[in-house]
């Protein structure tokens, strides 16, 4: 594993030949999780849908409810207070997870047409209400299992191996929709493989290390939610970063939809940008991971919002570029800045908040970024059900351009008022 090199460099508090099988076993384990988020999720979640017959009302209400699930991680916050096996819940949840989405894959040969839409919205609510509490649960334990000294580049370099075999996943996956014969028997495929990765990740995610839990002092429920409530640079912080999101989400993940929709863009094309976008956020990730080695991850995680609001501005280019052109500059924009908010988020989580606290902080966070990630979504469907009948230009560039002027104005005044808060902490 690449990752070896550098982390001989450092003295662990525990047997460092144990602590780096712990660190590969969480790179590894990742691979069938990418695999598996790629070849039923992006692109192919929103081809899937289509083939279901969701209009982009139903589109934006499924992509907002993997933002929506994350409030669920307050509730699993306080149940880790109780929990005395990390491991086991992390574990358990996380397989749920893939085996809800995976069942979707069995809606267009059980159901009729008129029940498929609800039953997917059904089956995927529990998918990612199920994620939603592995994810706090795995933040916390990745957080002791890594030492701080390397944190930033040792996600930077998991985060880059696992996009590695993304983008591979991506590619061949719109490969086998256009060489299936059928959109069923493409579906049929990626579904089979994403069933046996399930199994590849749940076998993983069982040989994880079961370290003890440090426990918050705090007693009461309700002093352990208030404890980062009061924390006044970190509240800000969160509301920040979830307005960005709420203005980010109206636009981006319609992304597919648009091209596929709107622009009439082959499944193959989606799938290629889409890739190109995916190598970028490989390269950015170790980029983004090396930089934070040097500087705090909430100074870089700003400088990586404008690339994300720019992504949303070069739809533009379609007045007057070819449309393949434009959707590889607009993905190039957008895997440099996703790249850097999807480490730089995370390291900020786990690096900057007290440590027996920490699952409380990741609930906050994700809770308030989740509803504002859940009504960007639904905006965004309405937004397109509403100019359905006005000027073309509306739709295939005009939503995504003037939401990437409003998160470009917001990037100018993030600096002062995060650092401001970060001065008051």
């Amino acid at each position: 594993m690449p990752q070896i090199a550098f982390l001989k460099a450092f003295r662990f508090r525990r047997n460092a030949t144990e602590q780096r099988r712990w660190l590969q076993t969480s790179v590894i384990e990742g691979i069938p999780a990418t695999i598996i988020g790629n070849i039923l999720g992006g692109p192919i979640l929103t081809a899937f849908l289509l083939y279901l017959k969701a209009g982009s009302t139903a589109v934006g209400l499924v992509l907002a409810i993997q933002s929506l699930a994350n409030i669920v991680q307050v509730f699993a916050a306080f149940f880790m207070q109780r929990m005395e096996n990390r491991k086991f819940w992390m574990a358990l949840s996380g397989i749920l997870h893939r085996m809800f989405w995976v069942l979707t894959g069995l809606i267009p040969v059980l159901l009729p047409v008129p029940a498929r839409v609800p039953a997917f919205v059904a089956l995927f609510a529990c998918s990612f209400i199920s994620a939603a509490v592995s994810g706090v649960v795995w933040s916390s334990l990745m957080s002791d299992m890594v030492p701080a000294q390397v944190r930033g580049r040792y996600f930077g370099v998991r985060n880059t191996v696992h996009w590695a075999f993304a983008s591979i996943a991506l590619l061949l996956s719109g490969q086998i929709l256009e060489s299936a014969g059928s959109p069923g028997a493409g579906f049929a495929i990626l579904y089979l493989t994403a069933a046996i990765c399930t199994v590849w990740n749940g076998i993983m995610l069982l040989r994880y290390p079961n370290l003890p839990f440090e426990k918050s002092q705090e007693t009461s429920g309700v002093g352990r939610l208030l404890k980062p409530v009061r924390d006044r640079a970190f509240m800000t912080a969160t509301g920040f970063i979830a307005l960005f999101i709420l203005i980010q989400n109206a636009a981006v993940p319609l992304f597919s939809y648009v091209m596929l929709d709107i622009l009439g863009v082959s499944y193959t094309a989606v799938t290629v940008v889409t890739t190109v976008q995916m190598i970028v956020m490989m390269i950015s990730y170790y980029a983004w991971g090396s930089l934070n080695a040097r500087y705090p991850a909430f100074k870089l995680l700003l400088c990586s919002l404008p690339f994300i609001a720019l992504a949303c501005l070069l739809w533009a280019g379609l007045a007057f570029l070819p449309v393949l052109a434009v959707l590889v500059l607009v993905h190039v924009a957008l895997g440099i800045g996703q790249g850097g908010y999807n480490l730089l988020n995370f390291t900020f989580l786990i690096g900057d908040t007290p440590k027996a606290d920490r699952p409380m902080y990741i609930a906050v966070f994700a809770a308030a970024t989740g509803l504002m990630g859940f009504v960007g979504p639904l905006i965004g469907g309405i937004l397109y059900d509403a100019i359905a009948d006005g000027p073309a230009w509306m739709g295939q560039y005009g939503v995504s351009m003037f939401t990437g002027l409003i998160m470009m104005a917001l990037t100018g005044a993030g600096p002062f008022i995060l650092s401001a808060s970060r001065r008051s902490r």
